[in-house]
């Protein structure tokens, strides 16, 4: 801002940005079964590692 009191130029700051973080509407986390390499899309609030594969019963993991 040029005053720093959020009276700059239109389009410039004083906004709410688009968020494109991790499991934030971005990038999809998956969780992904170390056994059988099924993936599923990851539930917010449920560790992946706390979800059994759907096909082995194996615990998932958080894919990188």
């Amino acid at each position: 801002m040029p005053r720093g009191n959020g009276t700059g130029p239109r389009g410039q700051g004083g906004g709410r940005g688009q968020g494109k973080g991790r499991g934030l509407g971005g990038c999809q986390v998956i969780c992904i079964c170390p056994n059988c390499r099924k993936e599923i899309p990851h539930t917010p609030g449920i560790p992946c590692n706390s979800v059994s594969c759907p096909n082995c019963g194996t615990l998932m993991t958080r894919k990188n």
